[in-house]
């Protein structure tokens, strides 16, 4: 018998009355040296569980691989938890949505040709099946069942909202069951009754995602299923931000109230998010509906507990919300931790990107643009390369227009962007003379991670023209930012720069901790603090500062790395003791 069994009315753990007051803590959104502190401040906030989603695309990154290291080292993250007394809920998709890049779906996978995701295509299932054959063996110490602390596993992620494919949810099932995972399986919706009869099965609990109006949406949950647990699966309590947008905030008394009202039900609940973390690197996904929104590097969340790990005023309003329904430990509320003292530094280093690119081997030569999914560049740039046979003034076309922001060159200078988001095709240029190079740099900003694009193509969509003539014989490579250490920089006093390029600087630390990137007078590019990739800025907004963990940081010397795409007008960045994430909009 599994551990957490289900009653009329509630939750059983080993026999025992327990009701799930959980909070959403993804191990990949943060620095592994600080799980720790992460899941001590979430048992002093009253919670009794957490919950993560796994990232099929950064477990499986290549077929037939299995990552369970740095950041994602699952088994030392339960353990973890296990050791802080906390249970834990996994949400292993396939599928999981997240704002995380294609809906944490692998890069091989969704590039397939026809393949019908979230589906009982076999395509799709038996790529999800040989996933689980590797995934669950070193997972399953670490279940209820063999004494650790998982005691509930979902199948799927808000299908209802997808499809209603439920021969294929049978499948993610009966997927699980044979490989030996015995514990409590739910599922999740929004909730409304066509969602939460698409995506649930019998035999199953069916779990409802919503952020307010409590006594309607458990009700509807009530009126699918009428015996059983009542949970939230995500009580939305923030939002994530998108380029452009405004900071999403929802106030502390407004969100306690309703966590209030669902406690007072006698539901069960996991918080989404308790604590938001980051999307390091090129891991942010992103959202198109009418147009396409990439999501921001920081996934704050406007969370209990902030980007940093610090007690916002949602923790101490859902502390007292909770101690009205549950044991709280007795002991005091975390303070804020340590941050770096303000510290300037000077980038006194540089590489210009194109020049640098020319000089690489390994570019892909082809009639016409190849897709970076053709390519196999899963993540980040691609650089394209032909040279044009006509001159004078004409329009450049785009067929399919780009995935998902181009910059364009000729013969060096810059004379254009497009984006995905403006659904831009055409781009009026002069060309100074036959023979002149065309190179187009493009920005893969994060894969869609909700909807039917989610793994719509990057790079160059299709064949490119300029006065109506087609454009062939290009050179097509991926830019490398793995090996920051075979970038060719050169001492540089500029106090301006208006070309792509790689700019590098070092600044002394005492004693490392949490600081906050902020890029005055820098446009839109990468940063990196010691090779660990922060991930993306742009001035555009809302986000102002990239938050920097301290584990990443060194007593000593430390290097500051930027990828600057556009224009600087300076050589300085700052690191601050407090993060800009823009203005509040609740």
């Amino acid at each position: 018998m599994p551990a957490l069994t289900t009653s009329s009315d509630g939750f059983l753990l080993h026999g025992e009355p327990f009701r799930i007051i959980s909070g959403a803590l993804h191990y990949f959104r943060v620095h592994p040296d600080q799980w720790t502190d992460r899941l001590r401040k979430a048992r002093l906030m009253g919670l009794n569980t957490v919950e993560t989603y796994l990232p099929w695309n950064l477990h499986e990154p290549v077929p037939g691989t299995l990552v369970l290291d740095g950041l994602f080292d699952l088994p030392r993250f339960l353990r973890l938890a296990q050791a802080e007394g906390l249970q834990v809920l996994l949400r292993p998709g396939p599928y999981i949505c997240a704002e995380w890049d294609d809906g944490g779906l692998p890069a091989w996978l969704v590039s397939d040709p026809g393949i019908r995701l979230r589906t009982s295509d076999p395509r799709f299932t038996d790529a999800f099946d040989r996933y689980l054959d590797q995934l669950l063996p070193p997972l399953l110490p670490h279940f209820a069942a063999n004494g650790g602390p998982v005691i509930a596993v979902q199948v799927e992620n808000e299908y209802g909202a997808y499809g209603d494919d439920t021969a294929y949810l049978k499948h993610v099932e009966q997927a699980l069951r044979s490989r030996g995972v015995d514990e409590l399986l739910f599922t999740c919706d929004q909730a409304g009754a066509d969602h939460l009869a698409a995506g649930s099965l019998p035999g199953l609990l069916a779990t409802a995602t919503f952020g307010s109006r409590v006594e309607e949406n458990l009700g509807a949950l009530r009126t699918h299923q009428p015996e059983g647990p009542l949970m939230c699966a995500e009580f939305w309590i923030g939002w994530f931000d998108y380029w452009g947008g405004p900071h999403h905030t929802r106030s502390a008394a407004d969100a306690a109230a309703d966590l209030d009202r669902l406690l007072s039900a006698g539901a069960s609940v996991n918080i989404y998010m308790f604590h938001g973390g980051t999307n390091f690197g090129f891991t942010n996904g992103a959202n198109h509906k009418h147009a396409y929104e990439p999501t921001v590097t920081s996934y704050d969340y406007d969370a209990p507990l902030t980007e940093s790990g610090d007690p916002g005023p949602k923790y101490h309003a859902f502390r007292e919300v909770i101690a009205r329904h549950a044991p709280v430990p007795d002991e005091p509320a975390p303070a804020p931790g340590p941050k770096l003292p303000e510290t300037t530094v000077e980038l006194d280093r540089r590489a210009p990107l194109l020049p640098y690119l020319r000089t690489l081997d390994g570019a892909v030569r082809s009639e016409d643009p190849v897709t970076a999914n053709d390519l196999g560049v899963d993540t980040g740039y691609v650089l394209y390369r032909t040279t044009v046979p006509g001159s004078g003034d004409g329009l450049l076309r785009f067929s399919g227009g780009v995935g998902d922001r181009a910059q364009v060159f000729v013969d060096g200078a810059s004379v254009g962007v497009l984006e995905r988001e403006r659904h831009d095709e055409t781009l009026p240029v002069r060309v100074p003379a036959p023979g002149a190079v065309l190179e187009v740099l493009v920005e893969n900003q994060g894969g869609v991670n909700y909807g039917p694009r989610i793994g719509a193509p990057k790079g160059l969509l299709g064949p490119v023209s300029f006065q109506g003539e087609a454009l062939h014989g290009w050179e097509c490579r991926a830019v490398p930012s793995a090996d920051l250490g075979a970038v060719p920089f050169v001492p540089s006093d500029a106090a301006t720069d208006a070309v792509p390029a790689f700019h590098r600087g070092t600044f002394e630390v005492d004693t490392p901790a949490d600081t906050f990137l902020a890029l005055p007078g820098w446009t839109k590019g990468q940063a990196w603090v010691n090779g660990f990739h922060l991930g993306r800025y742009w001035n555009r907004g809302p986000q102002r500062t990239l938050y920097v963990p301290g584990p990443v940081l060194r007593p000593g010397a430390n290097e500051l790395v930027l990828l600057e795409l556009h224009a600087t007008t300076g050589t300085r960045a700052q690191l601050t003791d407090t993060p800009d994430l823009g203005p509040e909009n609740d």
